[in-house]
């Protein structure tokens, strides 16, 4: 393992791959794209970074951005406490680091939205620090270079993976973070054959020279997914249709959303439901049915087109176009939007 930097930074030099955020080491950059990458590919990850750097190119503009805007910007990443989270670590540097990122690992941890990772990633590559980033990708390197069974889900192996890491790191902390993280994506991949043939650290492997690499990492078994079942109302009004924000306390908190109601009504029992909400309607269709995974649940949505005699209180009701333009949907309810 002691070679395992000189193989990974000489590797890294030839074959990174040329990404809008590494042309500089802007810690509001790292930060930014760092963020958008979770959960997300980076082929996808690259419009959107750019867009929202054309938008918010600096600290002092996402502080002072208006959340409907932020999130229609985010929108179709997903998970959308990481951009209101953003907006209020933007506004903590404002405040508390008179608008300079800043510079010490411990500090970068304290900014709502930044767990270890990210905090690393940043220090490591802006600041020179000696700050591992361990993530899927580098637990599955490091496991399948050691032969390592220890259970990567538990937060005592990657707690310990990263002081392990620690005394391996040479001087360019950042690149070698970097070189981990896009070998465990682009060689020692999670699916499929691991691309062990033209991987530079083949000769220091273990389980390629035991050719057990398929063994690793070890994880914990998978808790099934919850499934729901959702009626979704797509209420039609002279060419308008309407929408609402989800609650607070819901997944997709303060989105903007399709009406809906848990369970998965007939028509008969929709009539009923309609009646007692005393909405005046002219006709109902069934419309499409959509199933949308997310990390722990399954929503599996049914929608009806409902045409209205009159509009019903508590709802906006606006054009397809202005919803694509000003309104962040949520990518569960974007086949209806285009539906309509």
């Amino acid at each position: 393992m002691n070679n395992l930097s000189t193989l990974l930074l000489a590797w890294y030099q030839e074959n990174k791959r040329d990404l809008p955020w590494r042309r500089d080491q802007d810690p509001y950059h790292v930060w930014i794209s760092e963020i958008m990458l979770q959960q997300t590919r980076i082929e996808a990850v690259i419009p959107y970074y750019e867009r929202f750097m054309k938008r918010i190119p600096s600290i002092h503009d996402l502080a002072v951005i208006s959340e409907d805007e932020l999130l229609k910007l985010w929108e179709g990443l997903g998970y959308y406490n990481r951009a209101r989270n953003l907006k209020k670590a933007a506004q903590m540097i404002e405040e508390e680091y008179h608008g300079i990122f800043p510079n010490h690992y411990d500090d970068i941890l304290k900014l709502p939205g930044i767990g270890e990772y990210t905090a690393s990633a940043i220090a490591s590559i802006c600041f020179s620090l000696a700050t591992p980033t361990v993530d899927g990708n580098v637990m599955r390197l490091f496991t399948r270079l050691n032969e390592d069974s220890r259970n990567v889900d538990l937060a005592s192996t990657k707690k310990q993976i990263r002081e392990e890491l620690i005394p391996l790191m040479p001087k360019d902390t950042g690149s070698f973070n970097e070189a981990m993280m896009e070998l465990g994506e682009v060689i020692c991949i999670p699916n499929g054959d691991a691309r062990c043939e033209i991987c530079p650290l083949k000769s220091i492997c273990k389980s390629y020279n035991h050719q057990s690499w398929q063994n690793y990492p070890i994880r914990s078994e998978k808790k099934k997914q919850k499934e729901l079942f959702y009626t979704v109302f797509l209420y039609s009004y002279q060419g308008k249709f309407a929408i609402c924000k989800r609650e607070k306390e819901q997944l997709l908190k303060n989105m903007w959303q399709f009406p809906n109601v848990l369970g998965k009504m007939t028509l008969k029992e929709i009539r009923l439901y309609l009646e007692k909400e005393h909405i005046d309607y002219q006709s109902i269709r069934k419309s499409i049915s959509h199933t949308h995974v997310f990390t722990h649940q399954i929503w599996h949505m049914q929608a009806y087109l409902i045409t209205l005699n009159n509009p019903i209180d508590g709802y906006l009701l606006e054009t397809k176009e202005n919803m694509k333009e000003k309104y962040a949907i949520p990518t569960a309810f974007q086949p209806f939007l285009s539906k309509l």
